[in-house]
């Protein structure tokens, strides 16, 4: 184990985080990152899903938590008050190569519920944290019929999520050096998705935005037990994220909490 806990202090050192890696003994603390350089450290962004249409327009943003964006020059969000958020695009989900491989087509029929479950949790997720907005930045409209000021469409996609194996999870937990903690902080699950933020008016897209984030790698947590893992964890945060934006002074830097949260026991 102490083999273990030099490698991963070594691979995470860019990190500046105390990585607690104990083998038998309880009680070990959670470790999280916190910073948008750490989690960019620990998070690859997803591939372009064509959501997007012009992504080589976005950039790395240093006061976003997101991986990618892209706003429009001159675009001024103070003037609109309403927001419409779209049902959330699952077609590129439907598209993962791991969903494909499967060959129980019971188990992808399944897989295919969860999906359109989890569009429909993170389209409301969004609309909830939207109307307990303390500031009640925007005023939440079901359909652009609603609308009787300016306003804004959120529309979103969900790209990836990848399979959880809890019992493979575990498993990473123990056995030998090599299969140990170091593999479970591989054995991670990640979500990603791509969104447009469109002048409801005039139907231009004002602003886009892609992000792929990681869960914490804990094998007691029950959330595992689905194969999305802890995705709907991610989507919370997400939908947090879309309203401390909404809310963001000129020149205030927005961060991502915690890239990733580790906790062995």
């Amino acid at each position: 184990m102490k083999i273990v806990s030099q490698k991963i202090k070594k691979n995470f050192a860019d990190f500046t985080l105390l990585l607690c890696v104990i083998g038998t003994l309880s009680g070990c603390s959670a470790v999280k990152s916190g910073s948008n350089d750490a989690k960019a450290l620990a998070v690859e962004p997803a591939p372009d899903a064509g959501f997007i249409e012009q992504p080589e327009q976005q950039v790395k943003p240093k006061d976003l938590p997101f991986q990618k964006v892209w706003i429009k020059p001159g675009f001024d969000k103070s003037g609109y008050r309403e927001l419409v958020v779209a049902p959330v695009n699952t077609e590129y989900m439907l598209k993962m190569d791991w969903l494909h491989d499967m060959s129980t087509a019971s188990w992808i029929g399944d897989v295919k519920k969860d999906i359109a479950e989890l569009a429909r949790y993170f389209h409301d997720q969004v609309v909830k944290d939207f109307k307990n907005d303390p500031n009640q930045r925007f005023q939440i409209i079901d359909t652009p019929a609603q609308h009787r000021q300016p306003a804004l469409r959120l529309e979103l996609a969900l790209i990836e999520i990848d399979p959880s194996a809890p019992v493979l999870h575990a498993l990473s937990w123990a056995g030998p050096p090599g299969t140990g903690t170091a593999a479970g902080m591989i054995n991670q699950r990640k979500a990603a998705f791509e969104g447009r933020l469109r002048d409801l008016q005039t139907g231009e897209i004002v602003a886009t935005f892609a992000d792929r984030d990681m869960a914490d790698a804990g094998p007691l947590d029950l959330t595992r037990l689905t194969w999305y893992g802890p995705a709907k964890g991610i989507m919370d945060q997400w939908a947090k994220q879309f309203v401390q934006i909404a809310n963001r002074k000129p020149g205030e830097v927005i961060t991502d909490p915690a890239a990733f949260t580790l906790r062995p026991f």
